[in-house]
């Protein structure tokens, strides 16, 4: 990889400081770029080091305090939780424990257990942040809307001085954001580009080992509190923390590869009746002269197969993956079920954040397609479906195409499905 294209973003790139942190935009919060600028330079290809404005500029996604409430008191349950040692996984039941009287759980995470561990020079990972600490989940779901690809958040904090793990790699593009301590980074440059999620740093162990021990680092850096660091999957890094307990959040981004087009032509394909036929009887398919014949007759008839396939059936079946990859922001059961029976003329929805829907009209209905289902409406709702499932807010009442009783009728089973919440606030 042309060292030109690894660049930095110095303090002047970064949002201002005293900036509230809800004002700014998760990737530039996390790169110091607009989107443009990021994709075209980085996105994929090379790192970014963004160096912090604000050594406190992730202080509201997560701090050393909420680590200690996470560990004590939220009962976090594997896998949310993991530890490490010299780049080896700890056996989770050396750190939890039964749930006591009234909780029949058998591995709850024991404070006492981990505290003394830590001390020892184990670092903590805890996971699945995205899914157990607000802020995080927040920034996550905010982010993962900008990029177009799930993303998921998990936290590292190492003793002083301590290596958690060896030189890999990931199957997923990170950014990471230094929230406390500081860490030293080695990064080389990839063994393996752009690698699937089955192919593991672990399958080019080797390789790995020696561009690790022999090459030049691409980059070599210490975060500071504040900074951040971007490095698409594929590249090679290890972290080490230098004089004090340090913490980091890592924000995988599940990229959507061209082999996830791949994967959905082959689903689709499945349809095709000369795709399913069986070969011959006694056929010898370690023979490449008798499979032969076969495999051509199997390349015209896929050839033919593909080329009918309509783009809409693709995106059909690669949004499943995205659109069920992140969390939509949480619902409160009980407020929102007293808001929807409630409804009146007046009331202002909006969509809820970070939930993929699509409007289209199809067999004399409107439908609503959701990650997990889809809602076929009468065809009278579809011009105010469209509307308040688009962005912004929404008085009930003011919707188009509709009368007041039916548009209560339709925000309040929107409502009731989730797709709707109350818009407070100005």
């Amino acid at each position: 990889m042309p060292a030109e294209l690894i660049s930095t973003v110095g303090a002047a790139g970064r949002p201002a400081a005293g900036r509230p942190a809800s004002a700014v935009p998760a990737l530039a919060r996390a790169t110091g770029l607009d989107a443009a600028t990021f994709a075209e330079r980085h996105w994929g290809r090379a790192p970014l080091l963004a160096r912090a404005v604000d050594p406190h500029a992730f202080a509201d996604l997560l701090d050393l305090d909420a680590v200690d409430e996470l560990l004590s008191r939220r009962a976090l349950r594997t896998p949310f939780i993991r530890l490490a040692r010299d780049g080896t996984v700890v056996d989770s039941r050396s750190f939890t424990g039964s749930g006591g009287v009234g909780a029949e759980i058998a591995d709850q995470v024991r404070d006492d257990r981990v505290a003394a561990m830590f001390g020892e020079g184990t670092t903590v990972v805890l996971q699945a942040l995205h899914r157990t600490w607000p802020a995080v989940a927040d920034f996550a779901r905010e982010l993962g809307g900008e990029l177009g690809h799930p993303v998921q958040a998990n936290a590292y904090v190492t003793p002083a001085s301590s290596k958690g793990f060896s030189a890999h790699y990931d199957v997923h593009d990170v950014f990471v954001l230094q929230v406390a301590g500081r860490k030293h980074w080695t990064v080389h440059a990839p063994v393996h580009a752009d690698p699937l999620r089955s192919q593991p740093w672990n399958d080019h162990a080797a390789a790995v080992a020696a561009r690790a021990a022999d090459d030049e680092p691409a980059l070599d850096v210490v975060l500071e509190p504040g900074d951040a660091l971007y490095l698409p999957r594929g590249w090679l890094h290890s972290a080490t923390a230098l004089g004090g307990v340090s913490a980091h959040l890592t924000v995988g981004v599940h990229v959507v590869t061209r082999y996830a087009l791949v994967e959905a032509l082959t689903a689709l394909v499945a349809d095709d009746p000369r795709l399913r036929a069986s070969l011959p009887l006694g056929v010898d398919v370690a023979d490449p002269a008798a499979l032969g014949p076969h495999l051509e007759a199997v390349r015209e008839a896929l050839v033919d197969a593909l080329a009918a396939l309509p783009a809409d059936a693709v995106a059909a079946r690669v949004r499943e993956r995205v659109w069920s990859g992140g969390r939509p922001e949480p619902v409160g059961p009980l407020a929102a079920a007293a808001f929807a029976d409630g409804l009146s003329p007046g009331d202002v929805v909006r969509p809820r954040a970070g939930l993929s829907m699509r409007v289209v009209e199809r067999g004399g209905s409107a439908v609503l397609e959701l990650p997990d289902r889809t809602l076929a409406l009468p065809a009278s709702t579809l011009v105010a479906l469209r509307a308040v499932t688009g962005p912004g807010r929404h008085t009930v009442g003011s919707l188009p195409g509709m009368d007041q009783a039916d548009q209560l009728v339709l925000v309040r089973r929107l409502l009731r499905e989730g797709v709707l919440v109350a818009a407070t606030g100005p």
